[in-house]
């Protein structure tokens, strides 16, 4: 499990693939990765990776067909950079959100302005079926970085980028045009599964009830939605 907040911004060295499969050699700064051990969990670009093993200050990592297909890491190259974050340790404090590192898929950046200080970016989520996930001040991971949507329109998201997010993340870098891994919140993943089990998913357009619309609550609305 990680929370979002990058620790360090590495480079893909060397890329084995084998079969359907890849193994990334990603270098990685000493401080705060010098105790990694092999068969560790780090988030590249919000994936969750295993460490298979470390020589010289570099990792290998094996991705899968399924990874390569469902996230950007299949189409890395060497030389490209990538954020890093290790799995979050007990005790630890947790300052984005809960994020697994199991990405959904890729969305599309629409670009990025300064606004003073910081950094106005919009993201395109491709897939209808995501719209349900989308929530105003709800969080979503996008390269792993935590982040909190400001704004939605239709399928495209605004989020404010701090100064040094945008300093110490991959996030800077990037353009409009480039792909992006996106992790949905986990607990509204968990409510939209639920409610389509029991018929009641709201769709890709956000539509609802009539009676959460208009906020008229009644026994019999509560008792078909399971709360009496």
């Amino acid at each position: 499990m990680f929370t979002g907040l990058i620790q360090a911004v590495g480079t893909i060295e060397r890329i084995e693939t084998t079969g359907p499969n890849r193994r990334l050699w990603i270098a990685t700064p000493a401080q705060g990765f010098d105790s990694l051990a092999d068969g560790e969990s780090v988030a590249v670009d919000g994936a969750c990776l295993t460490v298979e093993r470390i020589v010289g200050g570099r990792i290998a990592m094996f991705v899968s067909a399924e990874t390569l297909a469902r996230t950007t890491l299949g189409s890395r190259r060497a030389g490209d950079p990538v954020n890093l974050e290790r799995s979050l340790a007990l005790g630890e404090r947790l300052g984005g959100h809960i994020v697994l590192g199991h990405v959904d898929g890729v969305g599309r950046l629409l670009g990025a302005q300064p606004r003073g200080e910081d950094f106005w970016v919009q993201v395109e989520a491709t897939d209808q079926r995501w719209l349900p996930y989308l929530v105003e001040k709800g969080s979503i991971a996008v390269d792993g970085i935590s982040l909190t949507i400001a704004a939605i329109e239709g399928n495209r998201i605004g989020v404010a980028i701090v100064p040094y997010t945008w300093r110490h993340t991959t996030i800077g870098k990037r353009r409009a045009g480039d792909l992006v891994n996106l992790e949905f919140d986990l607990i509204g993943k968990y409510v939209v599964r639920w409610l389509e089990m029991r018929g009641q998913a709201p769709s890709s357009a956000g539509n609802v009830s009539p009676e959460a619309a208009s906020g008229d609550l009644t026994i019999e609305f509560l008792r078909q939605a399971g709360f009496a």
